[in-house]
């Protein structure tokens, strides 16, 4: 299955996305549910078009795909920001409660090596809780 990346961004109201793979086809949502329905639903419609209009489709779509979202840490950790409190995103990550509001207001932009250990650390945590059986 091909995975195609979805860049999320989050803009002053609202989440948008669009795709590289697919140039012009964009969307927006309140809430990333709302996004990754629509987005969903832009890819098929630009799709559609694509094909009314005899456009090729790139060969990454004319195969079973899914869609993988990729986030920029601001929008990640005010995704999620509801449910990781500060303090917990420091005792996993291991960087300080006040530079992660900054990350999460946009005040500050994290440096590669800052987001990849908030990536690394989710992903652990994910990795963890899959393990987890109840």
């Amino acid at each position: 299955m091909e995975k195609i990346v979805v860049t999320v961004e989050l803009s002053e109201n609202n989440y948008s996305a669009f795709l590289e793979d697919l140039p012009g086809c964009v969307s927006t949502g309140k809430s990333f549910d709302d996004l990754k329905k629509n987005i969903r639903e832009a890819v098929e419609f630009h799709l559609d078009g694509m094909r009314e209009d005899g456009d090729e489709i790139p060969e990454q779509f004319i195969k079973e795909y899914q869609l993988v979202f990729r986030f920029d840490p601001q929008s990640l950790l005010h995704h999620y920001n509801d449910i990781f409190t500060n303090a917990a995103l420091e005792r996993i990550t291991g960087i300080n409660q006040r530079q992660l509001q900054r990350y999460v207001s946009g005040a500050s932009r994290p440096r590669r090596p800052q987001a990849e250990k908030i990536e690394k650390a989710l992903h652990k945590l994910g990795k963890e809780l899959l393990a987890v059986e109840l």
